[in-house]
């Protein structure tokens, strides 16, 4: 097995520069630590992270900490596909993560004070809409560095942590307007759960469109799901009257969206002639479904890589004053379902 000693024999350089190198010291420079960090890869190396933390007190881990419906396949292709991401992010920077959910589904115990308790990680990016406030106090009262991510955190702790999220309400807008645009005047809106802040948002920026142009969106026609197939295939079944009086259906995930579209065609309605269908998050499914649906797009790849960006600067020590709130833009993605 090589070592440290027969890296510095082929870089030409002491023992220490080879242990800087590796630990990404500023003190060596870049062309260095390019050419030490090339050399140990091609002989094998496998540094010694247990060893580098009882010095460091660094894991070289991140905890990310999802909600417990990623467990269930048929509502969580999106937050699948955004944990993909993440791990993406922090591998490019050889950072390895843990996942896990808030709380221990057999005994009820906190995960996150467990993590944090045995020093298992050295920061939190939490990909959950509702954190208790016990936790949350023991996540502040340890000072782990700590980032929300997609889900924009409570009223009563957003100004106590820097978050990373799609402008929901700008994703409303965007759908508001292209059906208005194609002369849409009477819809109906397949939402969540209505107190979760992404949902309030999108409606608060659909309805605000309709409002500027006179336009009325009924609340009799805003019917809540849980973003997963099965419930987007059984709303529009159970609602088949209030079908006959829309013409376009704005959807608020694109599992929903594919599920309404199956019960539409099984109804005999043709979409997009009869009924124009809308979704939100362009899941990279959702070009191998007929029609190919029209959607919102949630800039997944670009909320991670801010997001791991953001937590690997808290990792280092570079705390502002004020903790930072980034919205990223979502996008119109047209195809056949408008």
């Amino acid at each position: 097995m090589a070592t440290i000693k027969d890296i510095a024999e082929i870089a030409g350089v002491n023992h220490s520069t080879v242990s800087r190198s590796l630990n990404d010291s500023p003190l060596i420079s870049e062309k260095t630590k390019t050419k030490i960090k090339k050399i140990a890869k091609e002989l094998d190396f496998e540094f010694n992270f247990s060893a580098q933390s009882l010095n460091t007190n660094k894991t070289g881990t991140i905890g990310i900490i999802y909600p417990e419906q990623t467990a269930e396949v048929r509502i969580s292709l999106y937050l699948t596909s955004l944990l993909n991401d993440i791990r993406s992010s922090l591998e490019k920077e050889f950072i390895d993560s843990i996942v896990s959910f808030p709380k221990n589904r057999f005994t009820g115990e906190s995960n996150i004070k467990k993590l944090i308790n045995r020093k298992k990680v050295d920061g939190l990016m939490i990909v959950h809409s509702d954190i208790d406030a016990e936790d949350w106090e023991y996540i502040k009262n340890s000072k782990i560095p700590c980032i929300f991510l997609h889900y924009m955190p409570k009223s009563n702790i957003k100004t106590e942590v820097d978050f990373v999220s799609t402008d929901h309400f700008v994703g409303g807008i965007l759908a508001a307007s292209h059906l208005i645009q194609l002369g849409h005047q009477k819809t109906m809106c397949l939402t969540g759960n209505p107190k979760e802040e992404e949902v309030k948002q999108r409606m608060s920026g659909y309805t605000s469109i309709f409002k500027k142009n006179n336009l009325l969106v009924d609340p009799k026609l805003i019917l809540e799901g849980d973003f997963s197939f099965e419930s987007g295939y059984n709303i529009i079944k159970e609602n088949v009257n209030m079908i006959k009086e829309v013409t376009a259906i704005f959807i608020q995930s694109d599992l929903m969206a594919l599920g309404s579209i199956k019960a539409l065609k099984e109804l005999g309605v043709k979409i997009p002639q009869d009924v124009a269908v809308i979704g939100y998050d362009d899941l990279d499914i959702a070009p191998y479904f007929s029609p190919l649906l029209t959607t919102i797009r949630q800039p997944r790849e670009q909320i991670a890589k801010i997001g791991c960006e953001r937590l690997i600067q808290l990792l280092n020590g570079k705390q502002t004053y004020s903790y930072q709130s980034k919205f990223v833009q979502p996008r119109l993605i047209i195809r056949e379902t408008c």
